[in-house]
């Protein structure tokens, strides 16, 4: 069932974004690649390793005799054996593996992400500060022109007019076409106006897709931490189980742990799909309309 549930979750992710114009986007391409991994795991990793299990379960019993019989008949009393070295399982290999494979990496992903993250919070910083100088400049623009009896022009600066401290930048494009609120006693005067329809900033298409694209990306980017930290929780056991295991002989490590913090690493690849779902609406719409087309 885990197989099953890897396979399907990653496959609707690689689907979706290739199918859907809106998740094409440089951050959803990493998380393809996440996906791509997880399947191999699913499909190369899992089987194996399950395979590998119900045999040697299955074998134990049936092989217990032979098994006991080195032991029992004194064959297993080689000349120049090292009964503390296991010949399956090299602890100088464990260790480096962990550490090349794990441990290094980890501080590395860590300080990549927080730079993206610190980098993304100041232009956040700034881009809310933009707004607040272009609302500012179009208040100012509609009380001068109200003051001085000046038609106003019918098309001044895009800016969103919101409450900037209780709005979600999440839910909305970068820039919203909206026309600034005139003040009552301007509306109800019988100073005439002209407006200028035709005024416009340069490439405004260009720049809406612009503010789609990074609003697409800024929702991703919310949802690398959760990846990145479940990954984390998942992994971390494992690799920290088996390098005690490999530099302390004297510990005694229960099988039973060493299976459970296998099985939660592996457990990490069905719920990243299951993530994409949670935090990403673009995601959980198209699964939704691409289960119910299937079914």
């Amino acid at each position: 069932m885990l197989i099953i549930a890897i396979i399907c979750g990653n496959v609707l992710v690689c689907i979706s974004v290739y199918k859907e114009k809106a998740l094409k986007t440089t951050t959803n391409y990493f998380i393809v690649s996440l996906a791509v991994a997880d399947l191999l795991l699913a499909v190369l990793v899992l089987p194996l390793f399950i395979y590998a299990e119900i045999l040697l379960l299955s074998a134990t019993w049936l092989l217990a005799l032979a098994v006991a019989s080195p032991v029992i008949f004194g064959i297993n009393n080689v000349p120049q054996r090292d009964p503390r070295e296991c010949k399956l399982e090299d602890n100088n290999y464990v260790v480096y593996s962990s550490v090349c494979s794990f441990f290094i990496p980890c501080p590395i992903m860590l300080l990549l992400y927080f730079g993206m993250f610190h980098g993304l919070r100041k232009w956040e910083e700034a881009r809310k500060a933009k707004l607040r100088s272009g609302i500012r400049a179009c208040r100012r623009l509609q009380h001068a022109a109200v003051a001085t009896a000046f038609p106003p022009l019918g098309a001044l600066p895009r800016v969103i007019e919101r409450d900037l401290a209780q709005s979600s930048l999440e839910e909305q494009d970068d820039l919203t076409q909206t026309s600034c609120p005139f003040p009552p006693e301007y509306k109800n005067s019988s100073i005439q106006s002209v407006a200028y329809p035709e005024i416009r900033n340069g490439q405004p298409a260009k720049q809406k897709k612009r503010a789609k694209i990074n609003g697409r990306e800024r929702k991703a980017m919310r949802v690398l931490p959760v990846v990145v930290g479940v990954f984390l929780f998942c992994w971390t056991p494992f690799f920290v189980v088996h390098t005690m295991k490999a530099l302390c002989e004297s510990c005694n490590i229960s099988p039973y742990l060493n299976s459970t913090v296998t099985w939660l690493g592996y457990v990490n690849s069905a719920l990243n799909p299951i993530i994409y779902t949670v935090f990403n609406t673009e995601f959980r719409k198209f699964f939704r309309g691409f289960l119910q087309r299937c079914c």
